[in-house]
């Protein structure tokens, strides 16, 4: 089974223009993210998807591989499809271009049930929420899954309800997406639907049009840092310099 990562990098952002390419300790953001997700033992390779000629030479600088994408694309995930269309691969890894502290052992996490079970379209993660703040965030996505490991619901609201605080216990979904390719290229192809767009959440999509989506808690530390604004930037850049210092 051949497994690829692709991240979708776009330069524009409302919050932070050109954040793929913003400095973190000497490297731009892409390379941190490349680097991490090379290091993922089930990837057989590591993408770039781009709008932007800047950042493909950027990648290119460093001996990474990128595409350049359409810049029409309205999510990343249109973005990592165009670029899965023309690759003879089985599974196709959905990367978060804006986590630099990402551990590529996450990755295998998400692409080794496909090992497993070949009728798995999908798979993502998520990890239990310990921080009192996070549960009533609308910037935090939840999700319930059933006794299988199955996505049940995703939802900016605080699922499920804490009525009994003795078994409660509330789950951070992470923007981590494997998909088997041919669902990819079909899931792409599927409308919107009512609850995607009422929570602003795509994978809702799936699940609404009847497909099961696998949901594996990872065993993994989770720094829950993307970068989407300077305040983030300088967060990480911090943490990258401590990590080097020792």
């Amino acid at each position: 089974m051949k497994i690829i990562g692709i991240i979708p990098a776009r330069y524009g952002s409302t919050r932070l223009e050109g954040k793929p390419l913003k400095d973190i300790c000497g490297k731009p953001m892409i390379q941190h993210v490349v680097e991490a997700a090379q290091k993922a033992h089930l990837l057989a390779g590591v993408i770039v998807a781009t709008d932007d000629q800047r950042i493909v030479q950027a990648v290119e600088s460093f001996g990474g591989k990128a595409r350049l994408t359409s810049v029409d694309h309205k999510t990343g995930t249109d973005r990592v499809a165009e670029v899965a269309a023309s690759l003879d691969v089985d599974v196709v890894v959905n990367i978060q271009g804006d986590e630099p502290l990402l551990n590529p052992a996450m990755i295998d996490e998400v692409t080794e049930p496909f090992l497993h079970d070949p009728a798995l379209p999908m798979c993502t993660s998520c990890t239990p929420i310990l921080e009192e703040e996070k549960l009533n965030s609308p910037h935090v996505v939840k999700v319930v899954f059933d006794q299988k490991g199955y996505a049940l619901y995703f939802s900016r609201s605080l699922i499920p309800y804490p009525r009994k605080q003795e078994c409660f216990v509330a789950y951070e979904h992470l923007g981590l997406y494997a998909y088997r390719k041919d669902f990819l290229m079909k899931y792409i192809k599927i409308p919107q639907t009512r609850l995607e767009i009422n929570e602003s959440l795509e994978q809702l999509r799936v699940l609404e049009s009847g497909y099961p989506l696998k949901v594996v808690v990872t065993a993994q530390a989770y720094f829950g840092l993307s970068v989407d604004t300077l305040e983030d930037l300088e967060k990480v850049r911090e943490i990258v310099a401590n990590q080097t210092n020792r």
